[in-house]
Protein backbone atom coordinates (compact mmCIF):
# COMPACT_ATOMS: atom_id res chain seq x y z
CA UNK A 1 0.00 0.00 0.00
CA UNK A 2 2.69 2.46 0.77
CA UNK A 3 4.40 1.32 -2.42
CA UNK A 4 1.47 2.54 -4.17
CA UNK A 5 1.14 5.79 -2.58
CA UNK A 6 4.42 6.86 -3.42
CA UNK A 7 4.26 5.88 -7.09
CA UNK A 8 0.94 8.46 -6.87
CA UNK A 9 2.82 11.35 -5.31
CA UNK A 10 5.95 10.38 -6.85
CA UNK A 11 5.97 13.44 -8.95
CA UNK A 12 4.42 15.66 -6.36
CA UNK A 13 7.01 14.69 -3.96
CA UNK A 14 9.70 14.70 -6.51
CA UNK A 15 8.51 18.49 -7.04
CA UNK A 16 8.35 19.48 -3.64
CA UNK A 17 12.09 18.02 -2.72
CA UNK A 18 13.13 19.59 -6.02
CA UNK A 19 12.02 22.88 -5.13
CA UNK A 20 13.59 23.23 -2.01
CA UNK A 21 16.86 21.92 -3.66
CA UNK A 22 17.17 24.41 -6.95
CA UNK A 23 15.34 27.30 -4.96
CA UNK A 24 17.95 27.80 -2.27
CA UNK A 25 20.40 29.40 -4.39
CA UNK A 26 17.25 31.88 -5.94
CA UNK A 27 16.34 32.96 -2.60
CA UNK A 28 19.93 34.33 -1.06
CA UNK A 29 20.92 35.64 -4.76
CA UNK A 30 17.21 37.68 -4.59
CA UNK A 31 17.41 38.89 -0.64
CA UNK A 32 20.80 39.96 -1.78
CA UNK A 33 19.40 41.98 -4.87
CA UNK A 34 16.65 43.25 -2.73
CA UNK A 35 18.52 45.01 -0.41
CA UNK A 36 20.58 46.29 -2.98
CA UNK A 37 17.80 47.74 -5.22
CA UNK A 38 15.95 48.88 -2.23
CA UNK A 39 19.03 50.90 -2.06
CA UNK A 40 18.29 52.80 -5.38
CA UNK A 41 20.70 50.49 -7.05
CA UNK A 42 20.65 47.17 -9.70
CA UNK A 43 23.48 45.20 -9.90
CA UNK A 44 23.34 42.54 -12.79
CA UNK A 45 26.90 41.29 -11.40
CA UNK A 46 25.45 38.77 -9.46
CA UNK A 47 25.63 36.07 -11.82
CA UNK A 48 29.56 37.09 -12.03
CA UNK A 49 29.28 36.68 -7.87
CA UNK A 50 27.74 33.96 -7.51
CA UNK A 51 29.96 31.90 -10.00
CA UNK A 52 32.75 33.03 -8.20
CA UNK A 53 30.96 32.48 -4.34
CA UNK A 54 30.85 28.77 -5.79
CA UNK A 55 34.10 28.24 -6.55
CA UNK A 56 36.00 30.19 -3.33
CA UNK A 57 33.80 28.33 -1.17
CA UNK A 58 34.76 24.74 -3.06
CA UNK A 59 38.61 25.45 -2.81
CA UNK A 60 38.51 26.84 0.58
CA UNK A 61 36.42 23.71 1.83
CA UNK A 62 38.99 20.88 -0.39
CA UNK A 63 41.72 22.80 1.02
CA UNK A 64 40.47 23.59 4.67
CA UNK A 65 37.71 20.49 5.11
CA UNK A 66 35.60 22.84 5.94
CA UNK A 67 32.38 23.48 4.27
CA UNK A 68 31.76 26.23 6.85
CA UNK A 69 34.57 28.06 6.15
CA UNK A 70 34.14 28.24 2.41
CA UNK A 71 30.74 29.25 3.17
CA UNK A 72 31.81 32.49 5.10
CA UNK A 73 35.02 32.73 2.47
CA UNK A 74 32.12 33.09 -0.38
CA UNK A 75 30.88 36.00 1.65
CA UNK A 76 34.19 37.73 1.85
CA UNK A 77 34.59 37.13 -1.58
CA UNK A 78 31.08 38.65 -2.84
CA UNK A 79 31.69 41.31 0.26
CA UNK A 80 34.60 42.28 -1.90
CA UNK A 81 32.72 42.27 -5.18
CA UNK A 82 29.73 44.43 -4.33
CA UNK A 83 32.15 46.79 -2.24
CA UNK A 84 34.13 47.07 -5.84
CA UNK A 85 30.90 47.12 -8.06
CA UNK A 86 29.50 50.16 -5.43
CA UNK A 87 32.98 52.17 -5.51
CA UNK A 88 32.52 52.65 -9.41
CA UNK A 89 29.59 53.45 -10.06
CA UNK A 90 29.16 56.52 -7.35
CA UNK A 91 31.19 58.17 -9.92
CA UNK A 92 29.41 60.75 -11.81
CA UNK A 93 27.55 59.38 -15.64
CA UNK A 94 28.67 55.81 -14.45
CA UNK A 95 25.30 53.21 -15.41
CA UNK A 96 24.83 50.68 -12.81
CA UNK A 97 23.55 48.07 -15.73
CA UNK A 98 26.62 48.64 -17.73
CA UNK A 99 28.69 48.26 -14.50
CA UNK A 100 27.24 44.87 -13.59
CA UNK A 101 27.57 43.43 -16.63
CA UNK A 102 30.87 44.45 -16.62
CA UNK A 103 31.61 42.93 -13.17
CA UNK A 104 29.80 39.89 -14.49
CA UNK A 105 32.21 38.61 -16.98
CA UNK A 106 35.20 40.04 -14.64
CA UNK A 107 33.55 37.16 -11.74
CA UNK A 108 33.27 34.29 -14.49
CA UNK A 109 36.52 34.63 -15.99
CA UNK A 110 37.95 35.05 -12.66
CA UNK A 111 36.41 32.11 -11.17
CA UNK A 112 37.71 30.10 -14.20
CA UNK A 113 40.61 30.73 -14.28
CA UNK A 114 40.93 30.40 -10.96
CA UNK A 115 39.11 27.37 -10.25
CA UNK A 116 40.58 25.35 -13.11
CA UNK A 117 42.56 23.11 -10.13
CA UNK A 118 39.76 22.36 -8.00
CA UNK A 119 37.57 20.52 -10.70
CA UNK A 120 38.51 17.42 -9.50
CA UNK A 121 39.39 17.34 -6.05
CA UNK A 122 36.01 16.66 -3.80
CA UNK A 123 35.19 18.88 -1.31
CA UNK A 124 32.82 18.04 2.14
CA UNK A 125 29.51 18.46 1.75
CA UNK A 126 27.53 21.37 3.67
CA UNK A 127 25.59 19.55 6.33
CA UNK A 128 21.54 18.85 6.02
CA UNK A 129 18.61 18.32 8.45
CA UNK A 130 16.96 14.81 8.41
CA UNK A 131 13.30 15.62 8.77
CA UNK A 132 12.10 12.37 7.64
CA UNK A 133 12.76 10.30 9.89
CA UNK A 134 8.94 9.56 11.04
CA UNK A 135 8.80 7.58 7.21
CA UNK A 136 10.06 4.16 6.66
CA UNK A 137 10.31 4.84 3.03
CA UNK A 138 13.33 6.44 1.45
CA UNK A 139 11.36 8.70 -1.39
CA UNK A 140 9.79 10.47 1.44
CA UNK A 141 13.25 10.36 3.60
CA UNK A 142 15.41 11.73 1.06
CA UNK A 143 12.63 14.59 -0.02
CA UNK A 144 12.66 16.18 3.46
CA UNK A 145 16.59 15.38 3.66
CA UNK A 146 16.62 19.76 4.05
CA UNK A 147 20.21 21.66 4.03
CA UNK A 148 20.07 24.24 6.35
CA UNK A 149 20.94 27.18 4.33
CA UNK A 150 17.26 27.13 3.18
CA UNK A 151 16.13 27.36 6.76
CA UNK A 152 18.67 30.18 7.31
CA UNK A 153 17.02 31.35 3.73
CA UNK A 154 13.29 31.41 5.11
CA UNK A 155 14.87 32.82 8.49
CA UNK A 156 17.01 35.61 6.27
CA UNK A 157 13.20 36.53 4.40
CA UNK A 158 10.82 37.01 7.45
CA UNK A 159 14.00 39.03 9.11
CA UNK A 160 14.16 41.33 6.22
CA UNK A 161 10.43 42.13 5.93
CA UNK A 162 10.58 43.32 9.66
CA UNK A 163 13.61 45.45 9.21
CA UNK A 164 12.28 47.27 6.25
CA UNK A 165 9.38 48.62 8.14
CA UNK A 166 10.51 48.06 11.55
CA UNK A 167 14.38 49.36 11.85
CA UNK A 168 16.51 52.73 11.17
CA UNK A 169 18.50 51.04 9.02
CA UNK A 170 16.20 49.64 7.21
CA UNK A 171 14.11 53.09 7.14
CA UNK A 172 17.48 54.63 5.95
CA UNK A 173 17.55 52.17 3.27
CA UNK A 174 14.14 52.72 2.05
CA UNK A 175 14.79 56.83 2.18
CA UNK A 176 17.86 56.19 -0.10
CA UNK A 177 16.18 54.02 -2.42
CA UNK A 178 13.09 56.36 -2.78
CA UNK A 179 14.84 59.60 -3.44
CA UNK A 180 18.88 60.90 -3.17
CA UNK A 181 17.48 64.28 -2.47
CA UNK A 182 15.39 63.75 0.16
CA UNK A 183 18.19 61.08 2.03
CA UNK A 184 20.57 64.02 1.62
CA UNK A 185 18.02 66.51 3.37
CA UNK A 186 18.16 63.81 6.15
CA UNK A 187 21.99 64.38 6.55
CA UNK A 188 22.02 60.42 5.12
CA UNK A 189 25.17 59.84 3.12
CA UNK A 190 23.51 58.44 -0.57
CA UNK A 191 26.38 56.54 -1.87
CA UNK A 192 27.78 55.17 1.10
CA UNK A 193 24.58 53.46 2.19
CA UNK A 194 23.98 51.88 -1.44
CA UNK A 195 27.91 51.18 -1.19
CA UNK A 196 26.93 48.54 2.32
CA UNK A 197 24.06 47.74 0.29
CA UNK A 198 25.56 46.48 -2.72
CA UNK A 199 28.56 44.95 -0.78
CA UNK A 200 25.67 43.04 1.46
CA UNK A 201 23.81 41.97 -1.83
CA UNK A 202 26.77 40.50 -3.24
CA UNK A 203 27.79 38.66 0.45
CA UNK A 204 24.37 36.87 0.05
CA UNK A 205 24.37 36.31 -3.30
CA UNK A 206 27.88 34.45 -2.84
CA UNK A 207 26.38 32.38 0.00
CA UNK A 208 23.83 30.96 -2.94
CA UNK A 209 27.10 30.12 -4.95
CA UNK A 210 28.53 28.20 -2.18
CA UNK A 211 25.30 26.19 -1.80
CA UNK A 212 25.16 25.04 -5.51
CA UNK A 213 29.21 24.04 -5.03
CA UNK A 214 28.76 22.16 -1.61
CA UNK A 215 25.84 21.01 -1.81
CA UNK A 216 23.50 20.50 -5.03
CA UNK A 217 25.00 19.51 -7.09
CA UNK A 218 27.85 19.83 -4.65
CA UNK A 219 30.68 20.09 -7.10
CA UNK A 220 32.73 22.63 -8.93
CA UNK A 221 32.56 23.44 -12.88
CA UNK A 222 32.28 26.14 -15.55
CA UNK A 223 28.47 25.91 -15.95
CA UNK A 224 27.37 25.78 -12.54
CA UNK A 225 25.17 28.39 -12.25
CA UNK A 226 23.17 28.26 -15.47
CA UNK A 227 22.19 31.71 -14.89
CA UNK A 228 20.60 31.60 -11.47
CA UNK A 229 21.83 35.19 -10.67
CA UNK A 230 20.57 37.16 -13.58
CA UNK A 231 17.06 35.16 -13.38
CA UNK A 232 17.30 36.45 -9.59
CA UNK A 233 16.58 39.99 -11.11
CA UNK A 234 13.80 39.27 -12.61
CA UNK A 235 12.54 37.11 -9.51
CA UNK A 236 12.68 40.56 -7.64
CA UNK A 237 10.67 42.29 -9.75
CA UNK A 238 8.36 40.11 -9.98
CA UNK A 239 8.26 39.80 -5.92
CA UNK A 240 8.03 43.41 -5.81
CA UNK A 241 11.24 44.21 -4.12
CA UNK A 242 9.69 42.17 -0.58
CA UNK A 243 11.63 40.03 1.24
CA UNK A 244 8.74 37.44 1.42
CA UNK A 245 7.23 37.68 -1.51
CA UNK A 246 11.21 36.44 -3.12
CA UNK A 247 11.17 33.27 -0.94
CA UNK A 248 8.23 32.87 -2.45
CA UNK A 249 8.66 33.44 -5.86
CA UNK A 250 11.70 31.40 -5.53
CA UNK A 251 10.10 28.15 -4.72
CA UNK A 252 8.05 28.72 -7.48
CA UNK A 253 11.24 29.11 -9.89
CA UNK A 254 12.62 26.11 -8.32
CA UNK A 255 9.39 23.85 -8.40
CA UNK A 256 9.55 25.06 -11.93
CA UNK A 257 13.35 24.16 -12.28
CA UNK A 258 12.17 20.37 -10.56
CA UNK A 259 9.43 19.60 -13.25
CA UNK A 260 12.03 18.21 -15.18
CA UNK A 261 14.70 16.03 -13.06
CA UNK A 262 10.63 15.02 -11.59
CA UNK A 263 9.63 13.76 -14.30
CA UNK A 264 12.37 11.83 -15.42
CA UNK A 265 12.72 10.04 -11.39
CA UNK A 266 9.07 8.66 -12.20
CA UNK A 267 10.03 6.71 -15.39
CA UNK A 268 9.33 9.61 -18.34
CA UNK A 269 11.21 8.94 -20.77
CA UNK A 270 10.17 11.19 -23.36
CA UNK A 271 9.56 15.18 -23.40
CA UNK A 272 11.02 15.73 -19.79
CA UNK A 273 13.80 17.49 -21.02
CA UNK A 274 11.41 20.54 -22.15
CA UNK A 275 10.75 20.90 -18.82
CA UNK A 276 14.23 21.79 -17.89
CA UNK A 277 13.31 25.05 -19.71
CA UNK A 278 10.53 26.28 -17.47
CA UNK A 279 12.60 28.77 -15.33
CA UNK A 280 13.70 30.11 -18.41
CA UNK A 281 10.35 30.83 -19.60
CA UNK A 282 8.75 31.90 -17.00
CA UNK A 283 11.23 34.58 -16.66
CA UNK A 284 10.47 35.30 -19.70
CA UNK A 285 7.03 35.67 -18.87
CA UNK A 286 7.53 37.78 -16.33
CA UNK A 287 10.04 40.49 -17.40
CA UNK A 288 7.20 40.82 -20.40
CA UNK A 289 4.30 40.73 -17.78
CA UNK A 290 6.58 43.57 -15.96
CA UNK A 291 7.07 45.52 -18.72
CA UNK A 292 5.10 48.88 -19.88
CA UNK A 293 5.71 52.14 -20.95
CA UNK A 294 2.54 53.77 -19.47
CA UNK A 295 2.38 51.59 -16.09
CA UNK A 296 4.98 51.97 -13.57
CA UNK A 297 6.31 49.06 -11.22
CA UNK A 298 4.27 49.09 -8.13
CA UNK A 299 6.61 48.50 -4.97
CA UNK A 300 9.74 49.50 -7.42
CA UNK A 301 12.17 52.43 -5.65
CA UNK A 302 12.03 55.44 -7.00
CA UNK A 303 15.90 56.04 -7.26
CA UNK A 304 16.13 52.62 -8.78
CA UNK A 305 17.88 52.74 -12.71
CA UNK A 306 15.15 50.37 -13.90
CA UNK A 307 12.51 52.74 -13.53
CA UNK A 308 14.29 55.91 -15.04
Amino acid sequence: MEETGIGIWGVPLAIFAGAIRVSTPFIFVSLGETITERSGRINLGLEGTLVFGAMTAYAVAVMTGSPTLGVLAAMMAGAIFGLIHGWICKFPKVNDIAIGIAMMQFGLGMAFFLGKSFIQPVAPKLPSIPLGGWSSTPQVQAALNINVLFFIGAALALFLFWAFKNTRIGLIVRVVGDSTDAARAMGIHPDRVRLLATAVGGSLAAIGGAYLSLYYPGSWNEGISSGQGLMAVALVIFARWNPIGCFLAALLFGGAGALGPALQSVGVTQGYYLFYAAPYVLTLVILIATSSPTRSLAGAPGALSLTK
